[in-house]
């Protein structure tokens, strides 16, 4: 299994449907409360009158948001959305990325199923000297062992400096994005978030 996947979307929507837009974003989060693996959701519109929404929702894996995504609830539920749904853009959140985004502390207010609101606590993002400590302690020895494993291919010793780390850049970031990071993360998190 993987680690929980936090997904967040932008919606842009048609103004004058904004009551069929709520009852509508409501309904797709009463779906997704009762599938299995669901963590959580909330969602935010930028301000009284602006078409423009935030969702975010999280699964406990990528198999179980997989699962959601692909499943007949899901689509039923979007295509009653494709009258006032303008646009569309989501993102898949994982591990180390997150951090990147400015640090917010606090707590934050998130519409619940019920009706009401809920009031969550937003752990800060782990200082820079941790993440970048973090990026180290995975990207030292992956770099390391593939170094090693490329000096006694014939003539890479050769190649200009540049090429050989482009090469090396080009194979080991999506190895540190989607393995090594994600792995890091997972084992130090409670260091992390101290």
């Amino acid at each position: 299994m993987s680690e929980p996947v936090t997904v967040s979307i932008r919606r842009e929507v048609d103004p004058g449907r904004i009551t069929e837009a709520t009852a509508w974003v409501q309904t797709g989060v009463n779906l997704a409360t009762k599938y299995p693996g669901f963590l959580g959701s909330g969602w935010v519109r930028a301000g009284e009158d602006s078409q423009v929404w935030h969702m975010l929702y999280r699964f406990a894996s990528e198999e179980s948001l997989v699962a959601w995504e692909q499943s007949a609830e899901r689509t039923w539920w979007l295509s009653m959305g494709e009258g006032f749904v303008r646009s569309e853009r989501s993102k898949r959140r994982t591990g180390i990325e997150g951090w990147f985004d400015e640090p917010t502390t606090g707590t934050i207010a998130l519409p619940s199923s019920e009706g009401g609101t809920a009031t969550v606590t937003v752990a800060p993002a782990p200082p820079r000297w941790k993440q970048a400590t973090s990026i180290w302690l995975g990207f030292f020895p992956v770099n390391l062992a593939f170094t090693y494993a490329l000096s006694p291919v014939p003539g890479w010793a050769g190649l200009p400096i540049w090429l050989r780390v482009l090469v090396t850049t080009l194979v080991l970031t999506p190895i540190m994005a989607y393995w090594v990071l994600p792995f890091v993360t997972r084992s130090l998190r409670s260091w992390l978030t101290r």
